[in-house]
């Protein structure tokens, strides 16, 4: 396993690759790995020859600095886990690195970019599709491999591979859950036992969602799960929604072909999201 930290050395070691016609997967990550991470990369051995992984803490896209000074870096950690996973190339670079100097950034993302995380984390997607448009610059990934969990920034991501036609191919891979559902995340960490139990209420909601989809309709679904986490201890509900997944708007239509159930929360003083496909 490389570990590079230059964009200068990463595209001398990633050319000869891209034109031996190889390849090339890229799994973005902001480090803290887990079980979810290793999921992206297992996934993406088996659609390229080579994967990259990279691991930056970007402070662009965090809305709140105190949320960028506690995000975990456990970098030992990480590079036991990379290693384990037979990631071929580790791209660890500076903030120097990526951004020499200031740089204004806008793009348009549609109107997507304003809901759910977007309202409650403003500019937020701006500053991942920044920093995601220089990885892919830095490594010219033919594919790259995201977690479903942040179901809205990939989206956005698509949106921003569509609005600079760009050449990579993005996929969204599978939500890696605990034994007991809740959804694997470097911010669970925070979470303390107590937390750590009521915050199974995301995941029992969203289940609960898909296991009475067919047969309840969607008031009746939205009130039930919003019931079941506003009556959990220590829990204090961002939104729940039942929403078309290609515009994040409410689905009313139950035969729509791409249903999402969306939900954000605060379990003691950490924010969670999670998502269940319903259709």
């Amino acid at each position: 396993m490389k570990v590079i930290n230059t964009i200068a050395a990463l595209k001398s070691l990633l050319e000869p690759i891209k034109l031996a016609k190889q390849k090339i997967a890229l799994v973005p990550t902001m480090g803290a790995l887990h079980k979810g991470h290793v999921s992206l990369i297992k996934i993406a051995q088996q659609q390229a020859d080579v994967v990259v992984c990279s691991i930056f803490v970007n402070p662009t896209q965090f809305t709140d600095p105190k949320d960028l000074e506690k995000y975990p870096r456990p970098l030992e950690h990480d590079m036991k886990m990379l290693q384990e996973a037979g990631c071929n190339v580790v791209f660890m670079p500076s903030v120097t690195e990526m951004y020499p100097k200031p740089e204004e950034w806008h793009i348009d993302l549609g109107p997507a970019e304003f809901l759910l995380e977007g309202e409650f984390r403003k500019g937020h997607y701006q500053g991942v599709t920044q920093i995601v448009k220089k990885l892919f610059d830095a490594v010219n990934p033919d594919i790259a491999f995201f977690g479903q969990k942040d179901f809205q920034q990939v989206l956005m991501i698509k949106n921003m591979v569509s609005e600079f036609n760009l050449p990579v191919q993005i996929v969204s891979c599978p939500i890696i859950r605990e034994d007991d559902g809740l959804a694997m995340s470097s911010r669970n960490i925070h979470l303390s036992a107590e937390d750590r139990e009521n915050a199974l209420v995301l995941s029992k909601a969203l289940t609960y969602v898909k296991d009475n989809f067919s047969t309840h309709s969607i008031p009746v679904l939205l009130e039930a799960a919003k019931k079941l986490i506003n009556g959990t201890p220590g829990v204090e509900l961002d939104y729940f929604t039942i929403a078309n997944g290609a515009t994040l708007l409410p689905e009313e239509d139950k035969k729509h072909h791409d249903i999402v159930a969306l939900v954000a929360a605060k379990v003691g003083q950490t924010r969670l999201i999670d998502n269940m496909i319903l259709n």
